[in-house]
């Protein structure tokens, strides 16, 4: 019984980290790069999409990204979406075939702009980890069928699993800094 609670709030603090890392890939450092669009979603036929579901992504220079989308009739609705998505700070181009988008040159103010939003987002992941061990701690504690030795090692691990969970988040916080304020 214990394990299974641990190897559930392994998982799905695992999760937890992927996710932040795949958050931290969506802020841009210094190139124009495809992952940066992951989480755009454009209204498609009165469906949020997943801009990758319907265009291609090339990325031809450093600064810029060429978007040709499957369907010439998405142009607009792809273009209203890179527009109105926070924090990118891109200026899509229309020719009627292709969505050409250019990434301004980061400034310092800039870079410094995105390491606090990196450093939110790593925050955030924290708290879904914590909140995983709280709920990970009351399904140990609501364990009748052990003993109260068997709990406290179980909270013990339960810790060891939460602090090397967060450390990863760290760690991938550190780097992502590290290469947002690398000019």
């Amino acid at each position: 019984m214990i394990s299974d609670v641990l190897a559930e709030a392994t998982e799905k603090m695992q999760k937890a980290v992927d996710v932040c890392k795949d958050d931290f890939a969506t802020v841009r450092t210094g190139r124009a790069n495809p992952a940066l669009f992951e989480k755009i979603q454009v209204e498609y036929y009165g469906t949020p999409t997943p801009l990758q579901q319907l265009a291609s992504l090339q990325n031809p220079e450093a600064r810029t990204l060429i978007i040709t989308p499957y369907d010439k009739t998405a142009l607009k609705e792809i273009e209203r979406a890179i527009v109105a998505f926070p924090n990118l700070g891109a200026s899509p181009t229309n020719d009627g075939n292709i969505i050409r988008v250019t990434m301004p040159e980061l400034t310092e103010d800039r870079r410094k702009e995105y390491v606090k939003i990196v450093r939110a987002k790593g925050e955030e992941a924290k708290v879904v980890i914590r909140n995983l061990r709280r709920k990970a701690k009351d399904d140990l504690d609501a364990t009748k069928e052990v003993g109260e030795d068997e709990i406290a090692r179980g909270e013990k691990e339960l810790d060891a699993i939460t602090k090397n969970h967060v450390d990863a988040i760290d760690d991938a916080l550190k780097r992502k800094e590290a290469e947002l304020l690398e000019v």
